[in-house]
């Protein structure tokens, strides 16, 4: 069974176990960022194109465009 500790136990393996944690460089982060953002407004942009299309579609369709 786990051994039970108290609040003080636990922040102190908190920050021990911070410690070893290997944080990215400014620059990777910066990088990961712009990649993010960049995949975000082409993913927003194609589903932007494919709901207007779709929508050209039914309205055709449907006879109920201009």
């Amino acid at each position: 069974m786990a051994k039970e500790t108290g609040p003080l136990q636990f922040f102190r393996e908190v920050k021990q176990e911070s410690a070893r944690v290997t944080w990215p460089a400014w620059k990777e982060t910066k990088v990961t960022t712009a990649v993010v953002l960049f995949v975000v407004f082409l993913v927003a942009l194609f589903l932007f194109l494919s709901d207007w299309v779709i929508s050209l579609v039914i309205q055709w369709i449907l006879g109920i465009g201009a």
